[in-house]
């Protein structure tokens, strides 16, 4: 969800809150002249349906406190079942294997929880393919060779291999390895806790450390690690949210 917040008097010190998280704001004016802050408010894939509250606090020019909330209502997701055939060790990893899938999540959630204080991402963010506007199975809940698995949190876009993939939107690349379950993987740190996940790579062309700008190819599309078939994996995340990538596409 993209939140405006308006004043009609400068603020300072402008913070949001969502689900007891804070939520980075940024302001959408020149600094001087400051009423309108925005900020991303991911809505993870799992989240319970209810009424939240989003909330915004601040100061005055005299240091007064002032607030806002609002809420909004979260509904019941309805996604698709679907069963696949995959390779034996993605479903029932050996020691080795399972030593590396926790390895690889602990790195995850130590990055998903990084929140660069930030905004380096400049305009509107786009689909990592060219040519390519939409992609499916975000919040599929998966049987795979018959066993329940978690739900498929990115976005698939079916390519063929060696197809080059684009970053989204300027940011530092803070991943580029092989993980267990998607493959050869680039992640994008883009400021204010967004971060944009591209797997199953055939080749990866960046490194980490390296700063991207928006359409800098990542990598090419291949299906390394648990893929039944040459795709792009792109998955997103807000504020350690799993969210549908294309929701972000457009906005910026």
């Amino acid at each position: 969800m993209l939140a405006e917040v308006r004043s009609e008097k400068p603020l300072t010190d402008v913070a949001g809150t969502w689900t007891e998280k804070q939520v980075p704001i940024w302001p959408a004016d020149a600094p001087k002249q400051t009423h309108r802050w925005r900020a991303l408010v991911g809505i993870d894939l799992e989240l319970a349906a209810g009424d939240y509250q989003f909330g915004v606090s601040g100061k005055s020019e005299t240091g007064e406190a002032v607030s806002c909330a609002t809420s909004i209502a979260v509904k019941a997701g309805r996604f698709a079942t679907e069963r696949l055939k995959v390779a034996p060790n993605f479903v029932e990893p050996n020691p080795d294997q399972l030593a590396k899938v926790e390895q690889d999540r602990k790195k995850l959630r130590t990055i998903f929880a990084t929140v660069t204080p930030e905004k380096l991402w400049t305009g509107r963010f786009r689909v990592p393919l060219d040519g390519v506007k939409t992609g499916g199975n975000f919040g599929h809940r998966r049987i795979l060779n018959g066993t329940a698995s978690s739900p498929h949190t990115g976005v698939d876009f079916p390519s063929p291999t060696g197809t080059p993939v684009h970053a989204a939107q300027r940011g530092r690349v803070v991943l580029a390895e092989p993980l267990y379950f998607s493959g050869n993987t680039v992640l994008v740190d883009h400021g204010l806790g967004v971060y944009t996940l591209y797997g199953h790579f055939s080749e990866i062309d960046a490194k980490a450390g390296d700063m991207v700008e928006t359409g800098t190819v990542l990598g090419k599309v291949g299906a390394t690690g648990r893929a039944t078939g040459p795709h792009l994996h792109w998955g997103l995340t807000v504020d350690q949210a799993r969210v549908n990538a294309l929701a972000i596409v457009g906005k910026d």
